[in-house]
């Protein structure tokens, strides 16, 4: 599956300035890494992030999120947003903070 080129460089460009991001293709998309543990990332033209266990069903109430079920079972901690749960700048910033500060909470890999 590719993913949308329009919707990684808005991700790219929330996360221009964060130390330690490294982008790699992963999943059929495009994953963002911070200091080596998953971040975020965008399959097809969803966005993908991962929130963790205590951040889950907080993300999962809220607008067009729902499980990452990327193997056809959900994988807990990570959610998928819909575009319409990103389309203005500040809804984006606000999902990447939460996996932002999820991954910072992870010991370095």
């Amino acid at each position: 599956m590719a993913f949308d080129e329009a919707v990684a460089g808005r991700v790219r460009k929330a996360l221009a300035g964060a130390p330690n991001v490294v982008e790699k293709k992963m999943f059929g998309g495009v994953a963002f890494m911070v200091r080596g543990n998953m971040c975020c990332g965008v399959i097809g033209d969803r966005l993908m992030l991962r929130v963790g266990p205590k951040g889950y069903e907080t993300a999962l109430s809220r607008p067009h999120a729902r499980p990452m079920d990327f193997t056809g079972r959900p994988m807990k901690g990570m959610v998928y947003v819909e575009p319409a749960g990103f389309a203005s700048p500040r809804d984006l910033e606000a999902w990447i903070e939460k996996a932002m500060a999820f991954a910072l909470s992870l010991p370095a890999k």
